[in-house]
């Protein structure tokens, strides 16, 4: 084991300097050694992809495809490709689903995998006492059946993306005989998967040490250990590349992003992702009263807010579809409009002088200036008639309060949705049903229901446009921008973007 020198201690700082010994190697040696280290913006709150709030964060799918293989792959480009199934779709008149496993693949205890895992795994999603937030997805598909390496099922609801969530949230394989001996509780001490990476060491709160899978069916990672060093606070993730303690880090202030990547032994990426910063409205009031809802989307000016806080990464949104989703439609704009704001809400009795009151949370270094963005809002809000107060909370308490329909009036998130379909971007935030949705009203699930079984693509696609168009009106949520994730790296290294916003260690290698 490398012995670290009292100054090399000092420069590296208490928790760089645990991960070095854990690493066994000083960080100035990291990355050519064969060890990358990763400056991490999210805590690791549970091991199980499938279950849980954290199943559906996005930026922790980094981890888990680590760790775990989905069902179907995912380029970096978002196309999709074999992963543990390597082909799949429906029969003609789409009654039923098919499945073929791959072969020659091993977890990581070194047990065989097999069909029965696959099968065991949607099943075990599709029970809603498992806990999957998707369970409502994966129950859409039944009765299983496996001949060889092919897998048959019933389809007891027609679900267009059944086989898109195959490669997103909670779309993982895991280990049936191993998960049914040690239970929920043994997986979490000691979780195994099938994917490029092994755990080796946790310390919550604190870090995650990977070794790589010599028999991975994808072939053996470019790094020998991965170390995800989960640092929350941007100001310390920017000081965590900079002094060469982390070798990438990503989703830092874009000042930062644009000083570091000029640095000498440095470089950096910005590409859009296919991440949205919103805000959700929920129906309480105030937010009940329509004027308030439109005054309070029409009173932000989104391009100074991306020119002047994110230095111009960003595209302003007026709807929940980014460019590269499938109904995705320019024509539908949220103007910025203060006075029309001023006027929407002086119908109501509100003013500057007698504003309308509530609360706005937000998370604080989760996102590039998610914070500052909301401070820049509410400012621009009391100009026209709306008193906010804002309380930071951490996303796992998003997770937490949505999930129970107590965000409050108004809420900042960041939504992924790296499969591009309308149902998991405006379905899921908008329709009642749905356990990530915040405004509820009958008028919206009654639009929205009939298109989640929509067998013609081109009328499912349409009505969903259609849907969009309506939301927008009648402000029942608040759309601000698409992001440009960025990440900075040694100049050692060679980072390939992943449009989904997932930094894999697996998309990382050396120059």
């Amino acid at each position: 084991m490398t012995t670290l020198t009292r100054r090399e201690a000092l420069s590296l700082g208490a928790a760089a300097f645990i991960t070095g010994i854990l690493a066994g190697r000083t960080h100035v040696e990291a990355a050519e050694a064969g060890t990358l280290t990763i400056a991490f913006n999210v805590n690791l709150p549970s091991f199980d992809p499938t279950t849980g709030p954290s199943a559906v964060n996005p930026t922790i799918q980094a981890i888990y495809r680590s760790v775990f293989d989905q069902y179907i792959g995912q380029g970096p480009d978002l196309k999709f490709q074999p992963g543990l199934l390597t082909a799949w779709g429906w029969n003609d008149d789409k009654t039923k689903v098919w499945m073929d496993v791959r072969e020659g693949v091993t977890w990581h205890d070194g047990s065989k995998f097999t069909p029965d895992d696959v099968v065991w795994s949607l099943e075990r999603a599709a029970k809603q006492e498992t806990g999957n937030p998707i369970q409502f997805i994966w129950s859409t598909a039944n009765n299983y059946k496996v001949e060889g390496n092919r897998i048959t099922g019933d389809v007891v609801r027609f679900e267009p993306t059944y086989f898109k969530w195959m490669a997103f949230l909670t779309g993982y394989v895991l280990p049936k005989d191993y998960y049914t001996k040690v239970g929920a509780q043994g997986f979490e001490k000691k979780p195994i998967g099938t994917g490029p990476y092994m755990v080796d060491a946790y310390e919550g709160n604190s870090f995650l040490r990977l070794k790589a899978n010599p028999n991975y069916f994808g072939g053996k990672p470019a790094f020998d250990t991965v170390i995800f060093k989960f640092v929350p606070d941007t100001t310390s993730r920017v000081a965590e590349i900079e002094s060469g303690s982390s070798d990438v880090t990503l989703e830092i202030p874009y000042e930062d992003f644009d000083r570091l990547k000029k640095k000498s032994g440095l470089a950096g990426v910005a590409t859009p992702i296919s991440d949205i910063g919103m805000i959700f409205i929920s129906n309480v009031d105030p937010m009940l009263d329509k004027n308030v809802r439109l005054a309070a989307n029409m009173a932000i000016d989104k391009d100074a807010i991306i020119k002047r806080l994110l230095r111009g990464y960003g595209k302003p949104l007026s709807t929940l579809e980014a460019p590269e989703y499938d109904a995705y439609d320019p024509s539908v704009k949220i103007p910025y409009d203060p006075e029309q704001a001023k006027k929407l809400l002086a119908a109501s009795g509100y003013s500057p002088e007698k504003p309308v009151k509530f609360t706005i949370k937000t998370t604080r270094g989760f996102k590039p200036k998610d914070y500052e963005m909301i401070q820049a809002i509410v400012g621009m809000w009391r100009k026209v008639g709306i008193e906010a107060d804002i309380e930071v909370y951490e996303i796992a308490k998003h997770y937490e309060l949505r999930a129970a329909h107590q965000l409050g009036p108004a809420a900042f998130y960041n939504w992924g949705n790296a499969i591009g379909d309308p149902t998991t971007s405006t379905g899921f935030a908008m329709f009642g049903p749905s356990p990530h949705s915040a405004w509820k009203t009958k008028d919206v699930d009654d639009m929205l229901g009939p298109l989640w079984v929509e067998k013609d693509e081109a009328k499912r696609i349409a009505g969903w446009k259609a849907a969009i168009k309506y939301i927008a009106e009648q402000g029942y949520v608040i759309p601000l921008l698409q992001y440009a994730q960025p990440i900075v790296y040694k100049s050692s290294l060679k980072v390939t973007p992943n449009v989904s916003g997932a930094l894999q260690p697996t998309l990382v290698s050396k120059a």
